[in-house]
């Protein structure tokens, strides 16, 4: 090969960075020059006491401190310093849906190189668990250019050698990896059931944010006639009449009925949502997410 020749792994990393800087500029541009960092989290690690003030709030006092008999005091907090965080990828056979070179697991391990980038240039720590029904790569949260590059070629050469889907057991694998909070990115396409009590359990416990990426092909079936369409991840192919209405308005509803699930436990444990199409640019979808995270962190 040329030694001026890129290869096609420099080819990758470049077009990521591009993805990266435009988030980190629109990001930048919209918060005003308040933008601290694209993994800004949301919770409070204890820092110091100091006596109590007038307005101070009662639930804030140390009793143990207090018991002491020197007067008495409250707790103060500070942000979490360091971030921990971790992508937990969907990498089952439903991902290979969507046209070439943008198929769901393209647009996932995209966002996760981006993420991986903005990580390293904030000294965050950042891993990934990619999952299917089993644990298919895991690299434990890292820092700086050389684990980013390690996650990204690891990520896009990985073959899974499964094509079920378990979101309750990659979940279940992430909790007991994970031994302090963590601003967790979960990226699926959902098309699970039985993973809303690890769901729970997750957004209880970490920071969660959750991704999930969609095709059109799921939502409007072409027409065809009657054709064979196999499975993804049972390996069953069986014959329909895509032409006929029911079968049509059978498949519209399940893809909304799908959406509308994931949508509905995200709003009842109050964690971030966002639905990624296959088919629109990502960056501006990302760049919102991180603006209102930002300000949330900035409000409280």
């Amino acid at each position: 090969m040329n030694p001026a020749t890129p290869s096609p792994f420099q080819y990758l990393v470049r077009r990521l960075r591009q993805m990266e800087i435009r988030i980190l500029k629109a990001v930048d541009a919209q918060l005003q020059g308040d933008f601290h960092s694209v993994f800004k989290g949301t919770g409070l690690e204890f820092d110091d006491v100091r006596l109590y003030q007038y307005g101070d709030e009662v639930r804030a006092i140390d009793w143990a401190v207090s018991s002491k008999g020197h007067g008495t005091f409250v707790k103060t907090y500070k942000e979490e310093r360091e971030q921990q965080v971790l992508l937990l990828l969907d990498v089952s056979g439903s991902q290979q849906v969507g046209a070439a070179n943008r198929r769901k697991i393209d647009v996932g391990r995209e966002i996760c190189g981006v993420l991986a980038l903005a990580a390293a240039r904030q000294d965050a720590q950042l891993g990934i668990l990619a999952f299917s029904d089993q644990k298919e790569f895991y690299l434990p949260p890292g820092k700086g250019i050389r684990h980013a590059y390690a996650l990204i070629k690891r990520l896009f050469s990985l073959e899974p050698q499964s094509r079920q889907t378990a979101v309750g057991a990659g979940i279940k694998q992430a909790l007991g990896l994970l031994k302090r909070r963590t601003i967790v990115l979960l990226i699926s396409d959902f098309i699970d059931t039985n993973y809303e009590r690890e769901l729970t359990m997750l957004a209880r416990k970490h920071d969660l944010v959750v991704l999930q990426l969609l095709d059109q092909r799921e939502r409007e079936f072409p027409p065809l006639g009657i054709i064979p369409l196999h499975d993804q991840e049972s390996g069953r192919t069986v014959w329909v009449n895509t032409s006929s209405e029911a079968f049509r308005a059978r498949y519209r509803a399940t893809y909304e009925l799908n959406r509308e699930q994931i949508g509905q436990i995200c709003r009842r444990h109050r964690t971030e949502y966002l639905s990624i199409a296959t088919d629109t640019d990502f960056i501006p979808q990302l760049v919102r997410l991180f603006r209102r995270r930002n300000q949330r962190g900035s409000r409280g």
